[in-house]
């Protein structure tokens, strides 16, 4: 049986995404094995997808849910981490990685509140050196 071809996500929400990824220095946008992903070195920060059925999906194998959804990975530490994977959606927690937390993108997303996850994703995953200019860059 062959599978349904991949949905990849909209341009309007990979531009949402990167016009904050790309703004943190040595960031860099490629494809990923599905969707679009932003790296800093060999590092991963923000990934966004779209979890469909005939895939391999966390989101799917978390939630239950089978119509394409549109999702964010990204990283998190300390306290954040611990609300965002309680907090239910849009939020939920891949099982592949303990710092790791998902998101669904749709017509509720906070966009402000996605800007201030990739960006503290990036710096969890940049050298200290780039992470403190990715402070400086997030406030102006």
């Amino acid at each position: 049986m062959s599978r349904p071809p991949r949905i990849e996500p909209s341009g309007d929400v990979v531009a949402r995404v990167a016009s904050t990824a790309l703004a943190l220095p040595d960031a860099y946008e490629e494809d990923a094995w599905t969707g679009v992903r932003w790296r800093v070195r060999k590092k991963t920060f923000a990934h966004v997808l779209v979890a469909q059925e005939g895939y391999t999906s966390a989101y799917r194998d978390v939630t239950g849910v089978t119509e394409p959804t549109t999702v964010l990975t990204f990283r998190s530490s300390g306290e954040e981490l611990l609300t965002l994977t309680h907090a239910g959606p849009p939020f939920y927690q891949p099982p592949w990685s303990p710092s790791v937390v998902g998101m669904v993108l749709d017509d509720d997303t906070d966009w402000e509140e996605v800007a201030e996850l990739v960006t503290e994703s990036y710096r969890s995953c940049a050298p200290r050196k780039l992470s403190r200019g990715g402070r400086q860059t997030a406030s102006t």
